[in-house]
C-alpha cells in the first residue's frame, strides 16, 4: 500500500500590511508631495469607464482614472469581477475571455490551490486586456440562501470563506493587478439593498462576518476593500467610521484603499472622515461628492489636507505595489490566455454528488439511450446575472433584468450540456426531449438539467427551481427508474422530488467549462469531490428570517428614488451561528449539511490522534486511505465546540469548522494528514469593552467528521488554558 509523507494543513496568517508596503507608501508620498490640491482630488473619484465622463482613451469598463501625465502617473482602468473580465453593455469588441465557475462553485472545492489558481487566471486575463484593478474578491457569509448575489460568495462558514477568498485575492495580485475584497461587511441580501440596515451587535459581528474578512485580508493582502450598498447598524457601510477606521485601518492595520461601490457614496465630509478613500462611479451618485465639493471642504478646513493626502497615498501605494504606475496599460496583442485547464479543474472539483442510488457513473454500454431533459439544456450553462456576468464567445443571451445603468441579461455559456453529452457518450443514443417527458422509453436513463437564476439587485422569492421544473422532474421520475438531476443553481434549492430520483449533482454555475465538467462526472472520468459550502435547508421556515420582502415595495438600485423607507434586518437572530451552526443550535437538521459530499469511491480514517500543543493549538492527525476502486479526493473536517462563555452559561455552544484537509488518493493509497487548527480566534470570544479575543480556560470538544452534521469518525475533549489576543 503506497503512503505519502505527512501532509500539514494550516490556517493562520500573519497580521499587518503586505510585504514591502513601506517602500510603496514612500513612493506614493513623494508623488503626492508634488501635487496641487486639484490634482489630489482628481485621484479620489472615478467615473464609469463606459460613461460620457470617461476620459479619451478609456478602455470601456467599470471605471477609469485619467492619471496625471505631469508626474508620469498613467491612466488606469478597472474591471469587474471575480469570475472573469466583464464587458459592460458589450461596449468593447468581443473578447476571448473565459467565464470561470461561480464563487459558490469555487467554495465547493474546499481547495485553496484552486482558489489561488482561479484568481491568478482572472488576474492574468485582466492584465492582458489592459486593466490595473480587478473588482474581484467577492465574499460575504451566505446568511440568506435566497440572496441574489450568493453565486458571488464562497459559503456560509467563517474560516472556509476567509481562507478561499484570501487565496483568490493573492492569485489576482500575483499577476500585477489590484484585487478588491468585497462587500465589507454583512451584505447578504439584494432586495432593497440600498435601504437595508444590517443590525448586529459588535461582539457577534466580530466573531462572524468581520472575522471572515480579517482572515481573508491576512491571507490575501488585498490592496483595496469595497464596502457594500447596505447600512450597518443604521450607518451606510461606506460611511461607517467603526468599520473603516476603527476596525479595518485601526485594529487590522490595513494600508490599502477603501473604494465605494458604484453609486454608494452619500456625502463628502462624513464619508471622508469615516475612512472612505474613493468615490467609485461618481456619475451614478446623486452628487460628485469627492470632486469639487471635496476640494471646497479642504480649502474651508472642514477636511484636512492630511486626510486628503492619506486617501491619495493609499490609492497610489496600492497601484505601485503591483507595478501599475510603470506605464499606461493597454490590451496586449492576441487573445488572452484561456486558462481552460484551470476553469475545467475548478468546475470538475466543485461538483457535489448529493445522492446516488448506483446509477452514476452512467452506463455507456453500446446501444443504451440517454434522454436529456431541461428546457435550456441545448443552450448552455446558466450564469448568474449582474455586474459580474462574463460574456465569452459563443454565449447565448436571454432576457433578464434591467436597471437604469445597464441590462442584466440571462447568459448561457457554451458549450451546451446536450452538445457535451453527445460528444462524450458517442457509444450511446442521446436524445433531447426538452421539457416534454412523453418521449421517454422504459429503459432510458434520464438526465434532467434544472436551473435557478440569481441576479444582482433582487433576491429570490423562495428556494424553488424556476418555473415548472419541479413538476417536470417529478413527471420524469415517475416514468424513468434511472433519473439523474443536475442542479445548475447559485446555491441551495428545495427538492420536493428528492426521494423519487436516482441521483442528484449540485453543479452550480460552471462557466465555460461547466458542461464538460458535468459530463466528466456523469461518465466517471472525474470522481465528484465537491463538498457543500452551504447547507440545503429542509424548509424555508427553518431559516432565521423565513419571509422575503416584496422587491417592488423598496429600492434596490443606487441613484433611484427611495421607496418604502429603511428596513432594519436583525442578524442577531442567528448571531455568529450562521448556516450549519444555526441548524445545529435550533435543532433543525438540513437536508444536506455544510461540508457534505459523496464520492464514487470510499475512504477510511485510522490512527486518529487529537491533542492540543503547549501553546494551545488543537491538532488532529489521521491516516486517510482510499479503500475503493477509483481515484478520488477526500475532505476530512475538524469541528470544535468551545465551553459556554459566562454570558451563555447553561447553553451548549455549537461546533464550528476549525480546519480541514484535502487529500487526493489512488485506489489503495494512504496519506498521513495533520490538520493544525491554528486560527484560534475561531474558538475565542470577542469582548468589545476590553477590545480583544479571549480563549477561555476549559474543555473543548473536538470532532473529526465528514461534514458538519455527520456522526464523528473520532472525537475527544482537550483542555486549553486561558489566552488573550488583540483585536
Amino acid at each position: 500500500m503506497a503512503k505519502h509523507d505527512e501532509i500539514e494543513f494550516r490556517f493562520s496568517a500573519p497580521r499587518g500590511a503586505w510585504v514591502g508596503w513601506e517602500d510603496d507608501w514612500a513612493a506614493a508620498e513623494r508623488l503626492v508631495a508634488r501635487m496641487t490640491l486639484e490634482e489630489k482630488v482628481g485621484f479620489v473619484s472615478v467615473p464609469m469607464g463606459t460613461s460620457e465622463q470617461a476620459p479619451e482613451g478609456a478602455l470601456g469598463s467599470a471605471a477609469v482614472n485619467a492619471g496625471l501625465s505631469r508626474l508620469g502617473i498613467p491612466m488606469w482602468d478597472e474591471s469587474d469581477a471575480s469570475m472573469g473580465v466583464t464587458n459592460p453593455n458589450g461596449i468593447r469588441a468581443q473578447e476571448a475571455v473565459t467565464a470561470f465557475p461561480s464563487l459558490t462553485a469555487l467554495g465547493a472545492t474546499f481547495c485553496r490551490d484552486a482558489a489561488r489558481d482561479m484568481g491568478a487566471a482572472v488576474g492574468a486575463q485582466s492584465r492582458h486586456l489592459g486593466f490595473s484593478v480587478q473588482l474581484a474578491g467577492g465574499m460575504n457569509l451566505i446568511r440568506e440562501p435566497r440572496g441574489g448575489r450568493i453565486f458571488e460568495y464562497l459559503g456560509e462558514d467563517v474560516l472556509h470563506s476567509g481562507i478561499l477568498a484570501g487565496a483568490s485575492v493573492a492569485g489576482v495580485q500575483s499577476q500585477g493587478v489590484v484585487s478588491t475584497l468585497k462587500h465589507y461587511a454583512i451584505n447578504p441580501e439584494e432586495t432593497g439593498r440600498v435601504m437595508i440596515s444590517s443590525d448586529i451587535t459588535e461582539k457577534v459581528l466580530r466573531e462572524s462576518d468581520l472575522l471572515s474578512f480579517q482572515i481573508a485580508i491576512g491571507h490575501g493582502q488585498p490592496r483595496s476593500i469595497m464596502p457594500g450598498y447596505n447600512l450597518v447598524n443604521r450607518l451606510y457601510a461606506s460611511e461607517s467610521a467603526f468599520l473603516l477606521n476603527t476596525v479595518l485601518k485601526g485594529d487590522w492595520g490595513f494600508k490599502g484603499f477603501v473604494m465605494s461601490d458604484w453609486g454608494a457614496t452619500h456625502s463628502t465630509e462624513h464619508a471622508a472622515w469615516a475612512g472612505l478613500d474613493r468615490q467609485s462611479g461618481w456619475d451614478l451618485d446623486t452628487a460628485h461628492y469627492f470632486g469639487p465639493a471635496l476640494a471646497d471642504a479642504v480649502r474651508a478646513g472642514r477636511i484636512s489636507e492630511a486626510r486628503l493626502d492619506d486617501m491619495v497615498i493609499r490609492i497610489l501605494a496600492a497601484l505601485h505595489s503591483v507595478g501599475a504606475l510603470e506605464e499606461r496599460r493597454t490590451p496586449r496583442s492576441g487573445p488572452p490566455p484561456a486558462h481552460l485547464d484551470v476553469a475545467r479543474r475548478v468546475a470538475e472539483q466543485s461538483i457535489v454528488l448529493l445522492k446516488n442510488d448506483g446509477v452514476l457513473p452512467l452506463d455507456q454500454t453500446a446501444g443504451s439511450r440517454i434522454a436529456v431533459l431541461g428546457a435550456t439544456a441545448d443552450l448552455g450553462i446558466l450564469s448568474g446575472g449582474g455586474s459580474s456576468t462574463v460574456t465569452p464567445p459563443g454565449h447565448v443571451r436571454r432576457k433578464g433584468l434591467g436597471i437604469p445603468q445597464m441590462e442584466f441579461p440571462r447568459i448561457y455559456h457554451a458549450p451546451a450540456p446536450l452538445d457535451a453529452i453527445r460528444a462524450r457518450f458517442t457509444g450511446c443514443e442521446v436524445v433531447f426531449l426538452g421539457d416534454d417527458p412523453s418521449g421517454l422509453q422504459p429503459d432510458d436513463t434520464a438526465v434532467v438539467f434544472a436551473e435557478k437564476w440569481a441576479c444582482e439587485s433582487q433576491d429570490a422569492a423562495d428556494l424553488s427551481l424556476d418555473g415548472e421544473q419541479d413538476d417536470l422532474i417529478a413527471r420524469v421520475a415517475s416514468q424513468s427508474a434511472r433519473t439523474v438531476v443536475v442542479l445548475v443553481t447559485p446555491g441551495a434549492v428545495a427538492m420536493p422530488w428528492l426521494g423519487d430520483v436516482s441521483a442528484v449533482l449540485a453543479a452550480w454555475y460552471g462557466g465555460t467549462a461547466g458542461a464538460e465538467a458535468i459530463c466528466a462526472v456523469l461518465a466517471g472520468d472525474a470522481n465528484p469531490s465537491g463538498r457543500l459550502p452551504v447547507s440545503f435547508p429542509a424548509r424555508e421556515t427553518d431559516l432565521p428570517r423565513p419571509p422575503m420582502r416584496d422587491p417592488h415595495a423598496t429600492t434596490s438600485v443606487p441613484g433611484q428614488p427611495r421607496r418604502g423607507g429603511y428596513v432594519n434586518i436583525d442578524y442577531d437572530i442567528e448571531a455568529a451561528d450562521v448556516g450549519y451552526r444555526w441548524h445545529a443550535r435550533e435543532g433543525r437538521p438540513a437536508v444536506f449539511p455544510f461540508g457534505f459530499g459523496l464520492s464514487y469511491t470510499r475512504f477510511s480514517y485510522e490512527d486518529v490522534d487529537i491533542a492540543a500543543t503547549a501553546d494551545g493549538v488543537i491538532e488532529v492527525a489521521l491516516t486517510v486511505t482510499n479503500t475503493g476502486d477509483r481515484a478520488g479526493i477526500d475532505t476530512p473536517q475538524v469541528y470544535v465546540a468551545p465551553p459556554p462563555s459566562p454570558d451563555d452559561a447553561g447553553t451548549a455552544s455549537v461546533f464550528r469548522l476549525t480546519g480541514w484537509a484535502r487529500v487526493a488518493l489512488r485506489p489503495g493509497e494512504s496519506a498521513r494528514v495533520r490538520i493544525i487548527c491554528d486560527e484560534v480566534r475561531l474558538i475565542a470570544s470577542y469582548d468589545p469593552d476590553k477590545p480583544g479575543w479571549t480563549i477561555m480556560a476549559g474543555d473543548y470538544a473536538v470532532k473529526l467528521a465528514r461534514d458538519a452534521a455527520a456522526e464523528p469518525d473520532a472525537q475527544a475533549v482537550v483542555a486549553l488554558n486561558e489566552r488573550r489576543l488583540p483585536p
